[in-house]
């Protein structure tokens, strides 16, 4: 692709999709796997030595396998945007460990069989009850909705409701077979601290930038933070170049912005009730000038702007401002505006939050 004008284009574009969608399907996203078989060379160099993650790229299936940084709140969830819960992650976690040798092609019955089995393997005790059976269907959605499996006849939907009901599924163990990271690990622990590797400091300094909408200063240690100061501006080429980032750096941190607007998997601001809730909540926050809002204080503001836009806002939110007010935190926090703390419960407005409130002084936050 030599001398070819839109190859930095096309290798932009298949590596911000690649972010967004580690397990990427031909058949969910044709144009841009095409884009990745055809960069997957300079795709798999740019992500090996710059993030030191790996690609693996099949006929019709790329796997982008991540570590260095973990990010603590980017749960799995559904098509409509809901994290799953406990019970669901441990139906999908019984439904994958299933089917991953196979068959390719099974009942949802035969199925069921082979997670209760795996389910007593593992001291688990499934009782098949109404709420167990939407936990399964959410999970095989998430696998049907991921190219891990096809409905060939009847829908699994079904199964919620009727425990009687059956379908027919095409089943990808090769694909299953990709999900886990290429690691070994003899616990949960070994897994999680195996895949946050910190000892390559420009790597996971790196890898941070690209997966975390901002780092602050107290994320990182003197030495890391001097590290980042230093290589700024090599940084700023390379995620530029890789992602089409651009980085913002403050006394209080460094901030990756995405002109595109859709590589962060929370992208913010967000339209509808919550979103405008949330960006409202800013600027209320920011008259505490910084302090820990307590849980009550946060409920009390939000259902004072509930009353104020009722007549656009979800009624069914705007019913229950407490439900609005964990919901709104809930995505300021996922987007690094604010931090949480459980004892006592509260709410503090971080620096990045200023980008979102014109009228605040520049000099007192951001």
């Amino acid at each position: 692709m030599t001398g070819d004008p839109q190859a930095p284009v096309e290798r932009r574009a298949a590596a911000r999709h690649l972010m967004r969608r580690p397990l990427t399907c031909a058949e969910h996203d044709p144009e841009l796997f095409r884009l990745v078989r055809r960069h997957e060379v300079e795709l798999d160099r740019w992500f090996t030595q710059r993030l030191g993650y790996r690609l693996h790229v099949t006929s019709d299936t790329a796997r982008l396998y991540k570590s260095g940084y973990i990010p603590p709140r980017r749960p799995l969830r559904t098509s409509g945007g809901r994290p799953l819960h406990n019970l669901e992650y441990v139906m999908l976690i019984l439904a994958l460990a299933s089917t991953v040798a196979g068959p390719t092609v099974i009942s949802l019955r035969d199925l069921i069989d082979l997670i209760r089995s795996a389910a007593a393997e593992a001291e688990l005790v499934l009782s098949g009850d109404a709420t167990e059976r939407r936990a399964l269907v959410t999970a095989m959605r998430w696998m049907i909705d991921h190219g891990l499996a096809t409905e060939l006849h009847a829908h699994v939907d079904a199964y919620a409701a009727d425990s009687d009901a059956d379908a027919v599924l095409r089943m990808r163990p090769d694909r299953i077979a990709l999900l886990p990271l290429a690691v070994l690990a003899t616990s949960g622990e070994d897994l999680l601290r195996s895949a946050d590797r910190r000892d390559n400091t420009r790597q996971w300094i790196r890898t941070r930038l690209a997966e975390d909408p901002v780092v602050y200063r107290d994320d990182l240690e003197e030495a890391e933070w001097a590290e980042l100061r230093r290589r700024l501006g090599e940084e700023s080429r390379f995620l530029e170049e890789m992602f089409g980032l651009v980085l913002e750096s403050r006394a209080e941190g460094v901030a990756a912005l995405d002109p595109g607007g859709d590589l962060a998997d929370q992208p913010f601001p967000l339209g509808g009730t919550e979103g405008h809730a949330s960006l409202l909540l800013l600027a209320l926050l920011q008259d505490g000038g910084g302090k820990w809002w307590e849980q009550t204080e946060i409920e009390q503001l939000v259902a004072r702007l509930a009353m104020e836009h009722a007549r656009y806002w979800a009624k069914d939110l705007v019913a229950a401002p407490d439900r609005l007010a964990c919901r709104a935190i809930d995505l300021l926090e996922r987007v690094r505006l604010v931090e949480t703390r459980s004892a006592p419960a509260g709410v503090r407005l971080l620096p990045a939050a200023v980008r979102f409130l014109p009228m605040v002084r520049q000099d007192t936050l951001w």
